[in-house]
């Protein structure tokens, strides 16, 4: 009697890395460095907003209502180590906050944190000066328009910067519909552009409980703030969750794209047939809405893929 043939044990294949081209930018997500918070504060007049932000690591405040102008608010900042800008800058003009955000972006500095407060203010101040100069052709929310576009400007750059970001912003009611029909409030929510919160790591309702000051997690991308949650508002708190390190790190100066990398893509855009659609995603995938304030290395990288269509 014949024993059965011996069979090989079975092989388990291992998942091989696939290969990345040079068109692909992806990188290992372990390689990542960690992004510094970009949040939203908001809550009523007195539960500590202000107070809790100017104890982040030196603090560039930009005072859109003239309230941080005060004997206690700036010594506490000038002992951290920030400096304030008030209305009598531009702090409650849109493209006066856009150039302060791009100079802190692109030029050495020894800040790490840059606090708007409010954006209530400026956001709604924009809505009212379009809604005066359209007078009665302000209709479907027509005045609402420049300063959403500038919003989205701006928070494009504050998503770029190298800094912790805090937008602080008043409190108003929520409204819907009840189960009769009528319109009914629901709750509490922050006064400016409402698609804020989805472009933030972090949103928290300030409210005061006695003397306790209690931040209440309304939205989050983070692992240290779960929905709902509950925690005292203070820096300490705050950095213990997020990151210490991460939040104290020193800002890097980003190195926007130079003279003659614009000049060489105007060139070889004259020579490559590139429609206007694709050039409109290569801004919109870098956050921009011009070559100008693309970084170096991203251009670079368009410039390389131009050359390419050039020699091919």
């Amino acid at each position: 009697m014949t024993s059965p043939p011996s069979q090989a044990p079975p092989t388990v294949s291992t998942p091989s890395k696939p290969r990345i081209t040079s068109r692909l930018l992806a990188t290992d997500p372990e390689s990542a460095e960690p992004s510094k918070p970009k949040i939203l504060l908001f809550g009523l007049p007195g539960v500590g907003k202000t107070w809790g932000a100017m104890d982040f690591p030196s603090v560039y405040y930009i005072d859109t209502e003239a309230g941080g102008d005060l004997k206690h608010y700036t010594a506490k900042l000038k002992a951290s180590g920030g400096m304030y800008m008030g209305p009598d800058k531009g702090s409650q003009d849109f493209d006066v906050i856009l150039n302060q955000i791009k100079a802190l972006a692109t030029e050495p500095h020894g800040f790490r944190t840059l606090v708007i407060d409010s954006i209530s203010k400026v956001y709604n101040c924009a809505i009212n000066n379009e809604a005066e100069r359209l007078g009665d052709k302000d209709a479907f929310g027509a005045s609402k328009k420049p300063a959403i576009a500038q919003m989205r400007r701006l928070v494009a750059w504050a998503s770029r910067i190298d800094m912790n970001v805090i937008f602080i912003a008043h409190e108003k009611a929520e409204w819907g519909i009840d189960m009769r029909g009528e319109r009914t409030q629901t709750g509490v929510t922050f006064d400016a552009w409402d698609k804020l919160e989805y472009e933030l790591h972090l949103v928290l309702h300030i409210v005061k409980r006695g003397s306790s000051r209690i931040a209440i997690v309304r939205k989050s991308r983070l692992e240290g703030f779960p929905d709902k949650a509950e925690m005292p508002w203070s820096y300490a708190e705050f950095a213990g969750r997020y990151g210490q390190d991460v939040i104290e790190a020193q800002s890097h100066k980003m190195e926007l794209a130079t003279k003659d990398q614009l000049d060489n893509v105007a060139r070889l855009l004259e020579v490559v047939r590139i429609t206007e659609d694709e050039q409109a995603k290569w801004l919109h995938k870098a956050n921009v809405t011009a070559f100008s304030e693309m970084e170096a290395t991203t251009i670079e990288k368009i410039i390389k893929y131009l050359k390419g269509k050039v020699t091919s």
